[in-house]
């Protein structure tokens, strides 16, 4: 960690135009993005001092904000700008990142029916390195189970745009946890595969990488797996997944910003290479991070130029 100011050890964030310590940072009771979960945001990591594949997070916040009819006072370039001051400002080398678009506050006596009316506001911040899942489990594998709790279906809400609409993924959760076990996959209503909380889902199957294509966000960790798989010349596609497809996979394994890639070697109680991490995974996983030395998936943190602005 590149020591700064004190008062950022803990993490930094953007709120109405401004740099502050994570501890105050603050959101209106009033903004619908808390109230009515009208909100959409994106995360993005840091790696040893340098954002992975940040330009594709830009863009889909960016198509996020777009489709929920939202507009911000800042364009890709500027966002990614005040990314890299929260960084920065934090000294963080390995950090967790987002960036946030709500509706906004209604103003004394605007109509509730008038989404339009509002001021959209955009939000930021870094926090030291967070994982969806704890370290260890990259090397004894993690535990899931099969929800009972369906998806919420894509003609509700589009699953392509990041949210915090976390209900089924909630419950999802509490059953897994009241199972003893890590975490959940959701089906849809057709009982097809769709992602878990916070993750895409990848299954090796009949020498061929497939993940879920529908019902899921499009997540950049699964776009890497993807661009990994055809760079090592194995098939690799989105697929129509089912319950039987699950049990009957070689391997299966987890994509997120939040951890990267992890392996599951338990679902339903079905085992998976022996209960340990598999072959396949562990290449995905030794490529995965071998990827962000690439320069042109790396976007190296302006940690100077925060230092000379504290100074």
């Amino acid at each position: 960690m590149v020591e700064l100011n004190e008062a950022y050890s803990s993490g930094a964030a953007f709120v109405d135009g401004e740099f502050v310590p994570i501890s105050e940072a603050k959101i209106s009771l009033l903004d619908w993005g808390f109230s009515k979960s009208d909100v959409t945001y994106d995360v993005v990591h840091v790696w040893d001092g340098a954002f992975f594949r940040l330009k594709d997070h830009l863009a889909r916040f960016a198509s996020s904000v777009e489709r929920l009819g939202m507009t911000l006072p800042h364009d890709s370039a500027a966002i990614g700008d005040i990314l890299d001051g929260c960084v920065a400002r934090a000294g963080l080398e390995r950090a967790y990142v987002a960036m946030l678009a709500t509706r906004g506050v209604p103003g004394p006596g605007m109509p509730r029916s008038r989404p339009s009316l509002l001021k959209n506001r955009f939000f930021a911040y870094a926090l030291p390195w967070v994982s969806v899942f704890p370290e260890e489990k990259q090397d004894t594998g993690l535990k899931f189970l099969i929800s009972e709790t369906l998806r919420i279906p894509p003609a509700s809400f589009d699953p392509t745009i990041k949210n915090y609409m976390w209900g089924d993924f909630i419950a999802a959760l509490r059953a897994a946890e009241a199972a003893g076990v890590d975490s959940a996959i959701l089906l849809d209503g057709d009982g097809v595969v769709t992602e878990g909380p916070g993750f895409n889902l990848f299954i090796w199957k009949d020498g061929e990488l497939l993940t879920p294509d529908r019902g899921a966000l499009e997540g950049v960790t699964r776009k890497t797996v993807l661009e990994i798989g055809a760079e090592m010349g194995v098939p690799a596609r989105l697929a129509r997944l089912t319950r039987a497809d699950l049990e009957a996979a070689d391997e299966v394994f987890t994509a997120t910003t939040a951890g990267g890639v992890s392996p599951v070697v338990e679902l339903g109680g079905r085992i998976y290479a022996n209960g340990r991490p598999g072959p396949m995974f562990r290449k995905i996983e030794e490529t995965y991070w071998a990827w962000h030395k690439r320069p042109e998936l790396s976007t190296p943190v302006r940690y100077a130029e925060a230092a000379r602005r504290s100074a």
